[in-house]
């Protein structure tokens, strides 16, 4: 761990804020679905129309693995097996990085690499230094120096894109958290108003941070949605379950009323945010 002032906020300790409900089953679901847009819905809703190419229609498109167990970076089995729904088709690498808010800024640079947006797959550390997998590829790279974060220059990489992404998202997650990423995105005025690509998140140590990967709505107006996250140590992207709502779940009721209960964290309804 680094331990230089500039980069404190950065750390995003993922710490449990609320005790598991026992009311979460730790077993597999019955069925597993190939994707995200496959879990159904309750009786009467039906998933929202989103614009063609979105960030929230192609969360939706994830790929599910057909096992619910979550394991670690070091491929061991998460201790406790009880939160997930799912388990999202979703590299983590082989190091302890992958962590809450490093999980959602993977989710987006990935959209963004598929469409081959290079320029796009940006984020800031804690000292504002913007990390670009634009300039990544032309050689930028990035390092400590004294107290501070410092950019240098090597060749142009470009051989072979997925392992520079890889290389460059071990760099953002080391760099940034919940603090900086808290910083990059913008205020959701309502729980209501929430859509597929918003972040509930609690900049700090303990903070935490998951991504709505989905969201549906009924007849009458009124919204559900559904949360993926990773968690500490590294581990599996995987939707939760509603420790609140069985009958419900994985699927969470979009209102003001309350904190919004999950199996390993409590949010408030002031912490959705959104992408600039």
């Amino acid at each position: 761990m680094i331990c230089l002032l500039f980069l404190l906020p950065t750390i995003s300790t993922c710490r449990d804020s609320y005790k598991p409900s026992k009311k979460v089953v730790e077993t597999d679901p019955a069925v597993f679905y190939s994707s995200i847009e496959e879990i159904p819905l309750p009786a009467g809703f039906h998933r929202i129309r989103l614009q063609t190419g979105s960030f929230g229609e192609w969360l939706r498109t994830i790929k599910l693995k057909n096992n619910s167990t979550v394991y670690l970076y070091n491929g061991k089995p998460k201790e406790w097996q009880g939160a997930q729904f799912a388990v999202l088709d979703i590299p983590v690498g082989d190091k302890d990085l992958q962590q809450c808010a490093d999980a959602v800024m993977r989710l987006r640079a990935e959209w963004f690499f598929q469409q081959e947006k290079d320029d796009n797959i940006s984020f800031h550390a804690g000292s504002g230094v913007e990390i670009s997998f634009k300039k990544w590829l032309k050689g930028e790279r990035y390092k400590v120096s004294g107290n501070k974060l410092i950019t240098y220059r090597t060749r142009d990489t470009v051989t072979n894109r997925r392992k520079e992404l890889e290389d460059c998202l071990e760099t953002v997650f080391t760099y940034c958290g919940t603090y900086s990423l808290a910083e990059e995105l913008k205020q959701v005025k309502t729980v209501p108003g929430v859509m597929p690509g918003d972040v509930l998140i609690k900049p700090g140590s303990p903070g935490h941070a998951m991504i709505v990967v989905d969201v549906a709505e009924n007849d009458k107006g009124e919204k559900i949605f559904m949360l993926a996250q990773s968690y500490m140590p590294a581990q599996d992207i995987h939707i939760v379950k509603n420790p609140q709502d069985n009958a419900l779940s994985p699927w969470y009721k979009a209102n003001n009323v309350g904190d919004i209960v999950t199996p390993e964290w409590t949010f408030h309804s002031n912490q959705l945010k959104a992408w600039q």
